[in-house]
């Protein structure tokens, strides 16, 4: 579900004795079976939540399912895959006693863009924890979330993979998380115990339309907080068509060109997305 690498805490590095043909050939080929794992992966999904929910009928269990698209990835603010389309997807398990656990996924494109030597073009995400019920109208939430980027990475490139603490609180109109990392940030070198806050508000409009807005601020710790450390904002509508949740949103962010530029634009700019996404 998200983040970058700085290119300055990267290096662009290629096996010696490669071509530049040669070590695009390999990227491309390491990269297209990254994305196919996925797509099989993500289909999976698809195929056996109607099974889990048969199952789930007689226990306290309960599971759902996602898939979708979107006209880009954006996270936290940053486009995730420079502006192309993703496909998301993702598969929940949940029991009456709050304790739930889950896996999303989507293609990513940031971590290339970043460093052309690595190959990994898949994000997944690997979450557990507990959401009690405080009385009718409050929930809290608190949890662990695991963001992997499986592939090849280059001698002296950061791995991307962050691990972060969360609890929130949802009031149903209203919902604030914070969630802290446990080590390295998104590859930042000595970022541990960066921050995100995130207030979110949606309000359901008229005819199945609901408005959503978001502030959120990311926070580095280390030598280069100053530089990392963003602000950003969303603004959109969902329309709900019985298991079809369409979205059009509006994103924007302080980013800093400095931290956040890739292939000469700021990954953090204002951008538009729309989304499909299709419930089990």
């Amino acid at each position: 579900m998200f983040g970058l690498v700085p290119s300055s805490f990267s290096a662009s590095t290629r096996s010696p004795g490669d071509s530049t043909e040669q070590a695009r050939l390999r990227q491309a080929n390491r990269a297209g079976a990254a994305t196919l794992a996925g797509a099989g992966l993500l289909l999976a999904i698809a195929m056996a939540a109607p099974a889990a929910h048969a199952d789930e009928a007689s226990s306290s269990f309960h599971a759902s399912g996602n898939i979708g698209i979107a006209s880009q990835y954006v996270f936290r603010g940053l486009t995730q895959t420079n502006g192309k389309p993703a496909l998301q997807g993702g598969f929940d398990l949940g029991h009456d006693s709050g304790l739930y656990a889950g896996v999303w996924m989507s293609n990513v494109s940031w971590i290339g863009d970043t460093n052309p030597a690595a190959s990994a073009s898949l994000e997944a995400d690997f979450y557990a924890g507990w959401k009690p019920a405080l009385n009718d109208w409050l929930t809290a939430d608190l949890g662990v979330l695991r963001y992997a980027y499986p592939g090849s990475y280059p001698a002296g490139m950061a791995r991307p993979d962050t691990t972060e603490l969360y609890v929130g609180l949802d009031a149903k109109w209203i919902a604030f998380k914070y969630s802290s990392s446990l080590g390295n940030t998104f590859g930042a070198p000595d970022t541990r115990g960066s921050s995100y806050a995130d207030l979110g508000l949606s309000h359901e409009l008229a005819g199945g339309v609901t408005g959503v807005a978001h502030v959120g601020r990311q926070r580095y710790t280390g030598a280069s907080s100053a530089a990392l450390s963003y602000t950003d904002w969303k603004l959109g509508v969902t329309r709900d068509f019985s298991s079809y949740l369409l979205g059009l949103f509006y994103t924007s962010s302080n980013a800093a060109d400095a931290g956040y530029t890739l292939k000469g634009k700021n990954i953090g700019r204002s951008q538009l997305v729309l989304s499909l996404t299709k419930a089990f």
